[in-house]
């Protein structure tokens, strides 16, 4: 089963990591999406990064703001 996991960000630079390496250490076919709304604080480079660590399994939608 294939699962997907939406997290929504913004000023989680420090923290995104963290829930990201422990959700890539499940045993699952897991895909994650990280929402990322313009966070001063550098969350969006930190979640870049992550794609690059994690190949096909972390992606990032960046957005201008928060809804």
């Amino acid at each position: 089963m294939k699962i997907a996991v939406v997290i929504p960000t913004y000023n989680e630079k420090e923290n995104l990591p963290k829930i990201t390496a422990q959700l890539m250490a499940l045993p699952l076919d897991l895909r994650l999406l990280v929402i990322e709304d313009n966070s001063p604080d550098g969350t969006g480079k930190v979640a870049d990064e992550l794609t690059l660590q994690y190949p096909g399994r972390v992606s990032v939608m960046h957005r201008t703001g928060k809804l």
